[in-house]
């Protein structure tokens, strides 16, 4: 193995795929494929660690039969996790691909409430879990009970245990979450606008604003940019970096694949040039699979040579 990481999935679920031929708003849609698989951007992330012969485990709150059903999909998945159970159901999110379309509908929901206490429970877990760890990867959405700024305390949390961060949320949860200055950010295009109140209509646009959080005291900044890419950047330098063409089936999970490869790769020691590569590898591999299937590692690495990678002058 080549490290811990921890993977912090607070809001996890259990993932319906279903296929359809043609979608038909407010009409009868026969199923044609269905399947079932753990999912939240925490749990996407370990899977693709795993592949990638991390060590992994997988931290947050699981609730009810839905909550158990995940926890043995992991198991099945050799996938370790510690979770703390609470009340409640763990959410189901429904995800609907239109076969003729090429495009998937999703159907979120909200998740199981979290009491104060077991926001308390789930802190103590975490804390002894970065005393072994390198890297904790913080992503996806929080739910209700939880504070804004509870990335924001697990990056202070992280820190004191020497645990580099990275950060893949968006709205109040990023915005908060900045403040504690995380190792590494991984937005896409659309939430750096939000949160810069600005559109970013070129890479030196990107750039321009992956460097204000670099100036913050971000290590590494990665802004996916879907069909148009990445622009990749810590403080020395910064690369635009393209992927190939491939018939995209479903993005669920490609910005999760970024970030797992990510953490790999700071595990590593890698320069900023192989990560932009592999990161982008991965994310386009997984954007490549239908549902919710993600990238593997002989996948990624066999793909790498598709990647361009240019550097971009500020």
């Amino acid at each position: 193995m080549a490290g811990k990481v921890i993977a912090v999935t607070v809001n996890p679920s259990i993932d319906k795929t279903i296929a359809i031929k043609e979608l038909e708003p407010y009409g009868l849609n026969r199923v044609v494929e269905s399947r079932q698989d753990p999912g939240g951007k925490g749990i996407n992330v370990a899977r693709v660690l795993h592949s990638f012969d991390t060590d992994v485990t997988v931290t947050g709150f699981v609730a009810g039969n839905s909550g158990r059903q995940l926890v043995d999909f992991l198991k099945d998945a050799q996938l370790p996790a510690d979770f703390v159970e609470i009340e409640g159901e763990t959410r189901t999110n429904l995800k609907v691909f239109d076969q003729k379309a090429g495009k998937t509908t999703e159907i979120n929901e909200s998740g199981a409430a979290v009491s104060p206490e077991n926001l308390e429970k789930f802190k103590e877990k975490f804390r002894n879990l970065c005393k072994n760890s390198e890297v904790a990867v913080l992503s996806g959405s929080l739910p209700p009970g939880v504070p804004k700024n509870f990335y924001a305390q697990c990056i202070d949390m992280a820190k004191t245990e020497h645990v580099k961060t990275i950060l893949d949320a968006d709205g109040e949860a990023l915005a908060e979450g900045l403040k504690s200055i995380p190792y590494a950010v991984k937005p896409n295009i659309h939430e750096l606008e939000a949160l810069l109140g600005r559109i970013l209509k070129t890479p030196k646009d990107v750039l321009a604003a992956a460097r204000e959080l670099i100036a913050a005291g971000i290590s590494i900044v990665i802004v996916s940019m879907g069909p148009d890419g990445a622009v990749v950047a810590d403080a020395h330098e910064a690369f635009k970096v393209d992927s190939w063409d491939i018939p995209v089936k479903s993005a669920t999970g490609a910005g999760d694949s970024m970030v797992g490869s990510l953490a790999y790769s700071i595990v590593r020691g890698d320069s900023l040039y192989d990560i932009a590569k592999i990161t982008t590898a991965a994310g386009t591999i997984t954007a490549s699979k239908p549902g919710t299937q993600i990238c593997t590692k002989p996948e990624v690495l066999d793909s790498l040579h598709f990647v361009t990678v240019t550097k971009i002058e500020d």
